[in-house]
């Protein structure tokens, strides 16, 4: 696979951004010759980090590219800082980045396929709900979502963090009483779908029976599962870490739709 290190202005976050691709090999040159319009463009999974980590995490602590390697998929892993993949009350507009922006520049430099049932999201702890809020928000451009130990009750988590004298979650999303029943709070949005005409994509749901946030996954399941969303729910030893999630994002590939 190709390893791109992509550095890009973003118009919606004014500044410089950054983003980790990883893109299939090409076809041999006589193949190649062969390929013209949509078959030359690949299905896309946006995999999304966590709360303290960047665009390079998966990278460096995983071996995503070597699992990926033979799946002709390509692999979009953005930026996104501490910012819950939210437009922030006190900061930059990294919802919109990231639903809006980031789809619509990789697509502009790489040839990444544009239809629903081409496009994957998926992501851990923050990144987690990233991915869900991303496919439940959007169904209509999303085949399939994923979430490993994902922060999957915003409202709750944020409200633990005030009482801990943490006003980060205040930063990002103003008054956590205002969380629950909002347009972030992934339990209104997988209600909204399940009460709507619109496309349900398949959703997968890891967490470690160890995890701090493994009561919060439970929850989430079974409302999902009560929604008659179609959800894949699988748990095991393991906490908060790395070898769970390398161990997991090898599931996810292979879960994924063809």
């Amino acid at each position: 696979m190709a390893l791109v290190h992509c550095h890009f202005f973003s118009q919606v976050l004014g500044m410089m951004s950054t983003m980790s691709v990883l893109l299939p090999d090409p076809p041999p040159p006589a193949a190649a010759h062969a390929t013209t319009g949509q078959g030359s463009r690949w299905p896309t999974l946006y995999l999304l980090h966590g709360l303290s980590d960047d665009h390079t995490v998966w990278l460096r602590r995983t071996s995503i590219e070597r699992y990926a390697e033979n799946l002709q998929l390509a692999i979009v892993m953005p930026a996104a800082n501490r910012s819950f993949y939210a437009d922030m009350v006190a900061g930059p507009r990294y919802w919109t980045f990231v639903s809006e922006e980031v789809p619509a520049v990789a697509r502009h430099f790489f040839p990444l396929a544009a239809e629903r049932e081409a496009n994957f999201v998926a992501g851990l702890s923050m990144g987690g709900y990233g991915a869900l809020k991303l496919a439940l928000t959007h169904p209509e451009r999303y085949a399939a979502a994923a979430s490993l130990s994902g922060v999957l009750d915003v409202a709750r988590y944020a409200k633990d963090e005030l009482a801990d004298g943490q006003a980060e979650m205040r930063h990002i999303f103003g008054d956590p009483a205002g969380l629950a029943n909002s347009a972030n709070d992934l339990f209104r949005l997988t209600a909204l779908l399940a009460a709507s005409n619109r496309p349900r994509p398949k959703l997968h749901q890891w967490c470690g029976t160890e995890d701090f946030l493994y009561a919060d996954n439970l929850r989430f399941r079974k409302h999902a599962q009560a929604l008659n969303l179609p959800i894949t729910y699988e748990e095991g030893t393991g906490g908060h870490d790395w070898s769970c999630w390398d161990a997991q994002i090898q599931r996810v590939l292979q879960w994924l739709p063809g």
